[in-house]
This record gives C-alpha cells, sequence and structure tokens, in this order.
C-alpha cells in the first residue's frame, strides 16, 4: 500500500485488561484500578486523550471515561463497570502508556475520594515496562559514573614540550591542541574546537582564537531539516509494511485493462440514474475484484498459523479493503461480501467509508479483516503504473494506474486505422507463500475478462 484528528470509537470495556485488579490498603479505602486497555489487535500502548469524567463524577456502564489515541484511531474508552472515579494517574497529553499500565482509579459510591489524592501509579503497581526501562538508565548512568575513572587525564599529551624548537600541527584524528582556558571558554560559548585555528606557540588554540571565532554563514542559518515525531499510526504503518516486506516474497503481475466500454456502460449508468448515485471506475473494479476471486478463490486467501499449526485459510466471502490516503496516514476500509452487493451499494459504502475514514470515524471492524485489497492511484494523471506492498495477512493486492487514451490499430476493409482507447495498467502483488505464478496470471486474467466485458458485472 502505497502507512490529525483520528478516528472516534466507542468499544467495549475488554475485561483482560481494563480492570487490573482490586484490593484495600492501609493507606487508602477499597479502590479498583483502570489500566490502560488495548483497544485494538496490534496495540501495545496508547496516548491518553481527552478525560471525560474528573475526580469525584459517578460512572455508569456505557460512559465515556477518556479519549485514547491507539496505533489505528482515537477512540472513546467506554468504561462497562459502575463507581466514582476518585484519582485520575495519566493526564491529558501523556504519551506511549504500556498497555495495562493504571490509569485512573474507581471505588465505590459514598467512599471519601480526597483519601486518594496522594494516590500515584507506583501505588497502582507502577507502569508496565517501567522497571527494565529504569535498569536501562541506571545501567547507562553507572557506565558513564565509571568512564572518567577509567580514562587518563589528557593534558600531559596535548601539551608542546617546552625545549622543543619544532611547531607540533595537531593530528587529523585528535582534537586540536588549545589551553586549558581557550577549552573552557569555548565549552562555555558553544564554539567548536575542531573549527578553531590556533595561532599560538607550535599552533595551539588560545582565549583571543576562540574570542574572534565567527560561525560560517551556513551553520549561522540553524538546520535545514525539520524532524517530524512519529504518530501512533505512522509507527504501525511502518512496522506493517516493513513485515510485510521481510516476510512475504512478493511477485507481480502486471496487464493492460480495455476500460472504454467500462467508461459507457458508466455514463449510461449514471445518466439513468437521475442523481441517485454517481459509480466511479474504481467501483466497478472492486465489484470485478470480487468476481475474479470467486473465480479464483486460491487468491482469496490468507497465510494462518493457530496454535502452532500453520494452514492456508481460503475464505468463501471477497471482502474487498480500499486503501484511503487520510492525513494521519493510509487506512484501508473494507467492504464486505462484495460477491453479493450491486454497484450502487458498492459505491455508497466506499463513499461512506472513505468520508469517515478521512474524518478519522471508522470503528476497528471497518478496516480489519478483509481478503484482498484494491489501492487506486488513478485519479493522479502523472501515475501510470506502480507496485504494491500486500496487507498482511491477506495473500494479494491490485495497484491501479490512471486511465490513458491509447490509440490502437484496427483492420478495416479499407486498410489500417486508428482507434482511440481508453486503458489502465493494473499490477497485483502476490504473497508467494500462498499464491503461485500461475495462479495469480490466471486470477489477473479474469479480471481482464470481466472488466473489458463490464455487463457481467451487472449479473
Amino acid at each position: 500500500m502505497a502507512d490529525v484528528a483520528i478516528p472516534i470509537f466507542r468499544p467495549q470495556l475488554p475485561a483482560f485488561a481494563a480492570l487490573s485488579r482490586y484490593y484495600a490498603s492501609k493507606s487508602f479505602p477499597p479502590h479498583t484500578i483502570i489500566s490502560m486497555p488495548a483497544l485494538s489487535p496490534t496495540m501495545l500502548a496508547g496516548n491518553i486523550g481527552a478525560w471525560q469524567k474528573k475526580p469525584g463524577d459517578s460512572l455508569q456502564p456505557g460512559d465515556v471515561l477518556v479519549e485514547i489515541e491507539t496505533d489505528k484511531a482515537q477512540m472513546d474508552f467506554e468504561f462497562q463497570e459502575e463507581g466514582v472515579l476518585a484519582k485520575v494517574l495519566k493526564e491529558t497529553g501523556e504519551k506511549e502508556v504500556a498497555v495495562g499500565s493504571p490509569i485512573a482509579v474507581l471505588v465505590e459510591e459514598g467512599t471519601d475520594v480526597s483519601s486518594f489524592e496522594s494516590f500515584t501509579a507506583e501505588d497502582a503497581g507502577g507502569d508496565k515496562g517501567a522497571a527494565p526501562a529504569q535498569e536501562s538508565k541506571e545501567e547507562s548512568k553507572g557506565a558513564a559514573d565509571a568512564a572518567p575513572a577509567s580514562t587518563p587525564a589528557p593534558e600531559p599529551a596535548a601539551q608542546e614540550p617546552e625545549t622543543s624548537g619544532e611547531k607540533l600541527q595537531p593530528s587529523l584524528d585528535r582534537e586540536p591542541t588549545i589551553s586549558p582556558a581557550a577549552k573552557a571558554l569555548a565549552l562555555e560559548k558553544g564554539v567548536p574546537i575542531k573549527a578553531l585555528k590556533g595561532t599560538g606557540r607550535g599552533g595551539q588554540i588560545t582565549k583571543e582564537d576562540v574570542e574572534k571565532y565567527k560561525p560560517s554563514a551556513s551553520a549561522a542559518a540553524g538546520p535545514t531539516y525539520e524532524d517530524i515525531p512519529l504518530t501512533s499510526m505512522r509507527k504501525t504503518i511502518a512496522s506493517r509494511l516493513q513485515q510485510s516486506t521481510r516476510e512475504n516474497p512478493h511477485f507481480f503481475v502486471s496487464t493492460t485493462l480495455s476500460v472504454t466500454k467500462l467508461l459507457k456502460l458508466r455514463q449510461a449508468l449514471n445518466a439513468s440514474a437521475d442523481g441517485k448515485y454517481k459509480l466511479s471506475v474504481n467501483d466497478f473494479l472492486v465489484k470485478a475484484c470480487a468476481a475474479a476471486l470467486q473465480k479464483v478463490p486460491a487468491v482469496n486467501s490468507s497465510w494462518h498459523e493457530e496454535n502452532g499449526q500453520v494452514v492456508i485459510r481460503q475464505h468463501k466471502n471477497a471482502d474487498i479493503s480500499v486503501a484511503v490516503a487520510t492525513p494521519a496516514g493510509l487506512i484501508t476500509p473494507v467492504v464486505k461480501n462484495v460477491q453479493g452487493l450491486g454497484l450502487s451499494s458498492i459505491s455508497n459504502s466506499i463513499k461512506d467509508l472513505g468520508k469517515r475514514a478521512r474524518d478519522n470515524k471508522l470503528k476497528p471492524e471497518e478496516y480489519q479483516g478483509g481478503t484482498f485489497t484494491i489501492s487506486n492511484m488513478g485519479m493522479n494523471p502523472a501515475v501510470e503504473r506502480f507496485t504494491a506492498v500486500i496487507n498482511p495477512p491477506q495473500a494479494g493486492i491490485l495497484a491501479v494506474g490512471t486511465t490513458r487514451k491509447v490509440a490502437v490499430p484496427v483492420e478495416t476493409e479499407n486498410g489500417t486505422e486508428v482507434e482511440w482507447d481508453d486503458q489502465i495498467i493494473v499490477t497485483g502483488s502476490f504473497d508467494h507463500k500462498v499464491v503461485d505464478g500461475a495462479v495469480g496470471a490466471e486470477w489477473i486474467k479474469e479480471l481482464k475478462k470481466v472488466v473489458e466485458n463490464p455487463l457481467e458485472l451487472l449479473l
């Protein structure tokens, strides 16, 4: 595939993650720890958004407690227990809170919430994964503290012998000779020592050399780049695509589709609909992909591992994932059971899913579980063809280029003449673990047949 406001979803409370434990201690009344839930199958950590409840507020099943940004979307965390919010442990804006880490405290009605003013995440057992990080920091600190003790003082080696008549030049792979006072001044002013030219005895850098230093124009202008932090969605896109290219042996099959008949059919259907709907070329291609998957079901499969067993799972329904570009990254909402839908239903579904994807309002079940993906860059006239990365665990994805008018020679009674044909170049990417080369070619052949005889799509 070619990886903001983020989609809002109201999930049910995952029992395995949200309520981590319940206990009473000498310091605090009986209470329940609410921990970071796993709101998507791939979620390892989340960012805390706006809290919809504050300490002292009552909670009823179904109430929205807090917005959480996952690796895919921003979701409303709908709480499914009854009680009173006693303490918020993770404030709005906190990043990368690991699944299972405590985020709030719940108590029963009538409990004095002021007893929890001093309650911290450490009182709830601490953040998940915090100990290794702390240990790593302590090890780093220990190593840093130990380093000076084992490093000999460099000053004697840096001094020029008083008895020598030679002028010693700084080594190319060592710091230039510099007096202690000049070095201290350079560190104070942030002057790069290697950029200084010494005018003292033997080429030694003096305080005057440091004071006279002027940075070059390029250095004074500052950095010529901007570091953009990764969003959770971008991290997930990068991880999944890297995994796909590493684990799935891709092979590619391309063909040219004549869409002249398809465009004429589209024009006629749109004209007869009295504005009720407006079919796109992509709607026809989604339907055509489903038709080809029904004829070559081996492509409608996925590499599936369960309980230590590996199987190729062949799907009966054609659930087509449609790649949609959003400001936060690429997402693939799924049009389900395409083989049983008419063109108008497919068109309406794609428009609805695409709009809600860009508005960040998709539910997880609406972008998970597809069996095949189509990625269409045809709206960009500069893109004639491209290849797409498979969306795991699927075994195939179709990359669609722009429509081009091509002069085609035609033999007539009057000799060879030229006709203009509307054509699209498509490229299928297939996972060779699941789909053999001949099978991928057969699927492309069936796709070409149905697209170039589009009346089959109305049957």
